[in-house]
């Protein structure tokens, strides 16, 4: 899927004031595409905000990172567990009124998840870096920063809130973006998971060999519906390449029940991410258990 960064609106100056021209396809095609316009707003007021010499200056008084990537793979949970920190989606509006970000981190971490995923967006997951630093004081176990992150600043930003991996989105960034970004992470010492959603991005990913950490996003991006089919066909497809390769597989929403966990596991999935079916439980503790097997 194509999604543009920004809207299609040239603009043209006259007599010194900046005018943008109507534009036939300037609404977004998909929520995707009107996340990732809404960042470069995001991004742009951050900057003036916080500088990246800011960062560089916090990030060089910060511990090593944890290896996000060793912990999925030393996991005794099959498959290993990223438990996901959001308040709200586009989709579903308000998960969690009661949301307390440091409690929940450390009941993901008492309950056996291996990671912890931080939603950072605010406008449409009510997250924030603020979140993400709330949730380090409160954890030992490894971080991931999932934003949509377009920029190395963003990098910065999550390593500097004391994030130990960062999320790179295939479809709404090219070839030479992710080469880029993934040598910025490791130069900072975040590890990278990859986000595809089809065999055209999973291909393209799998054809740059810096990528050992992929995810398999269930969700449709236009209709937002998940299937779990989608890890199969993808698994299943390109298992030649991935074994090659030695990635680890990370299936993606849709995923609510210890049986779901086993399903992905058994098409080729080494770790799940799940965020909605625990955030919206009563009791967090117990959930986690329950998909970990933890009882």
């Amino acid at each position: 899927m194509e999604i543009r960064r920004r809207p299609p609106n040239p603009s043209i100056k006259v007599a010194n004031l900046e005018y943008a021209i109507p534009h036939p396809d300037s609404k977004p095609k998909n929520i995707l595409e009107e996340i990732v316009w809404e960042k470069e707003i995001e991004v742009e007021i951050a900057r003036k905000k916080v500088s990246l010499e800011d960062f560089k200056k916090k990030i060089k008084e910060l511990p090593k990172t944890k290896d996000f990537l060793e912990a999925l793979k030393n996991s005794k949970n099959k498959p290993a567990l990223i438990s996901e920190i959001k308040k709200a989606s586009p989709s579903k509006g308000t998960i969690r009124e009661d949301f307390d970000a440091k409690i929940i981190g450390k009941l993901y971490q008492d309950g056996g998840a291996n990671c912890i995923s931080v939603l950072t967006d605010k406008k449409f997951f009510q997250g924030g870096f603020d979140v993400l630093v709330e949730v380090r004081k409160a954890v030992t176990i490894p971080i991931l920063c999932k934003d949509f992150i377009l920029y190395p600043y963003q990098l910065y930003q999550a390593r500097a809130s004391g994030a130990d991996a960062v999320l790179l989105i295939a479809a709404i960034l090219s070839d030479s973006d992710l080469k880029y970004l993934s040598k910025v992470a490791k130069n900072l010492g975040l590890t990278t998971l990859v986000e595809v959603h089809d065999a055209e991005e999973l291909e393209r990913v799998l054809n740059i060999s810096s990528f050992k950490l992929i995810g398999i996003n269930n969700r449709d991006l236009k209709s937002f519906n998940t299937n779990l089919e989608v890890t199969k066909k993808l698994a299943e497809n390109f298992s030649s390449q991935i074994k090659e390769k030695s990635i680890t597989l990370v299936s993606e929403s849709g995923l609510f029940t210890r049986k779901d966990l086993t399903l992905v596991n058994s098409y080729g999935a080494d770790a799940v991410l799940v965020g909605e079916s625990l955030m919206s439980k009563e009791d967090i503790l117990g959930a986690v258990k329950k998909l970990t097997d933890n009882l």
